[in-house]
């Protein structure tokens, strides 16, 4: 019945997309020829007969973004970048069809490419509103009591708790739970108002005296031994079956699986970065980008080399070790900002408010980060990255390995200029736990276009910093 719906909704999706997509595209014609009265070059039928190949395409690139799975748990904002990465590419598909044309018929030279631009901009918008109020209808229903799934969870443990939170805390998800089935949990205990109806053993009977849209197994790990009896009622059953894994805390959000020879193995941590393809990508970006960021910033890094030289005695150029990819040291270049110390007084602690340490000329070029600009030539010597976790000192990250978990998994990608740790205020004497978890978190979901977002949004946040001094 579920999935009956469901092939129900995506088709009355792919229909409302479809006559978005038309709405759009004539918008955009009104707009153009009507509104700013530009001449046409091609009368209106003409611009017409365009759309009727445009429909199926948007709709086929719809598809391929994985734009009609189901609303229940899927964010507004990946949908959104969804929506953005498909109609960028049909605009480009269709630039192209008619570039190529362009010598076999003269129609394409006369057809407005202006026009597909706002067709562009309209259609992502029109979009973009039509989803987001199917998006709330959806949610009223379900806050109302309509279109629930109803769910049971099959062995009480951290993993059980977890997913009972999330479902209390977005009641628009549209989830029932029935109630838990656990060997070791008395009949009737609770947990958020969800109860154990029973023992493992009767999974079959409930589910032939109920009717349930989802099995989830969150055996404990102590009781995996029952997982194959119950995999295989619940096969028997034909109920959509998940596994949430009573170990979440170590398997990465995003898992990362290999098939060697029919046997599964699930890594323990997805690195996007140890593909070789995307460490190419990365390393041409890094190397431009520095490139270019050393010829524009060229002036501020003189003025600040003057007045780092007249303010204060000691090198221009502050060195200092630090750990990088693959556990490896290199020296990493900052213009000096404080007094010049020894190396055993230097290790001693970090940088503090007002420290008695830092340079007048140091505060200011430590706030604005202008002391950072150096390791623009660590990024094109390959010892950084333009974006990527902090480096620190061989002494702290000795400290940090014993102390936070999963700390040294940042060294598996090239330490950064900027990071998303970074743009999200933790830089200086900040929390290291929250700083790693922002680190991990873009390790394991690191893209070309996560990287984009991390250096603009550092033009906004990263620079001027309250907690850098």
């Amino acid at each position: 019945m579920i999935k009956d719906n469901q092939r129900y909704f995506n088709r009355l999706h792919v229909v409302i997309d479809a006559f978005t997509i038309g709405i759009a595209y004539l918008l955009s014609w009104v707009y153009k020829f009507v509104i700013l009265g530009d001449a046409p070059g091609l009368v209106f039928s003409q611009y017409c007969i365009v759309l009727i190949p445009i429909i199926p395409l948007y709709l086929v690139l719809y598809l391929a973004f994985n734009l009609y799975t189901p609303k229940r748990l899927q964010g507004r904002r990946p949908e959104g970048g969804n929506i953005i990465k498909a109609n960028t590419i049909g605009l480009l598909l269709i630039m192209g069809t008619f570039f190529l044309l362009r010598s076999y018929n003269d129609y394409a030279d006369y057809y407005s490419k202006m026009m597909l631009i706002y067709f562009y901009v309209i259609n992502i918008g029109l979009e973009t509103g039509v989803r987001n109020l199917i998006r709330m209808g959806l949610r009223k229903m379900r806050k109302s009591g309509f279109n629930l799934r109803h769910i049971i969870f099959v062995g009480y443990s951290s993993a059980a708790e977890a997913f009972i939170d999330r479902i209390r805390s977005n009641p628009q998800w549209g989830y029932k739970v029935k109630g838990i089935l656990d060997d070791n949990k008395e009949i009737g205990y609770n947990y958020r108002g969800v109860s154990v109806l029973g023992t493992t053993d009767e999974l079959e009977e409930i589910l032939l005296n109920n009717r349930l849209d989802e099995i989830a197994l969150t055996l404990g790990l102590q009781e995996y031994y029952k997982l194959k009896r119950i995999v295989a009622t619940c096969e028997k059953s034909g109920v959509h079956t998940k596994f949430v894994p009573d170990y979440n805390d170590i398997i990465p959000t995003r898992p990362y699986t290999e098939d060697l020879m029919g046997l599964p193995v699930v890594n323990i941590r997805h690195v996007p970065l140890t593909n070789t393809f995307n460490m190419v990508c990365k390393r041409m970006m890094d190397i431009l980008g520095s490139v270019t960021a050393i010829i524009i910033f060229s002036p501020f890094m003189l003025v600040t080399a003057i007045l780092v030289k007249t303010t204060s005695r000691g090198p221009l150029i502050y060195k200092q070790e630090r750990v990088g990819l693959h556990n490896q040291n290199f020296q990493m270049y900052k213009f000096r900002s404080m007094e010049v110390q020894s190396a055993r007084s230097e290790k001693k602690a970090w940088t503090v408010r007002n420290d008695p340490r830092v340079t007048p000329v140091g505060k200011f070029i430590r706030r604005t980060s202008i002391d950072e600009l150096p390791q623009l030539f660590n990024i094109l010597k390959g010892d950084m990255s333009l974006v990527g976790p902090r480096p620190e000192r061989p002494f702290f990250v000795e400290k940090f390995r014993e102390e936070i978990p999963r700390y040294m998994v940042k060294h598996q990608v090239r330490p950064g200029l900027t990071g998303w740790a970074q743009i999200n205020g933790y830089r200086g004497d900040t929390s290291i736990k929250k700083r790693i978890e922002y680190d991990l978190y873009y390790i394991e979901n690191w893209t070309m276009g996560l990287d984009i977002k991390i250096l603009f949004l550092t033009l906004f946040k990263g620079f001027v910093n309250k907690n850098a001094y």
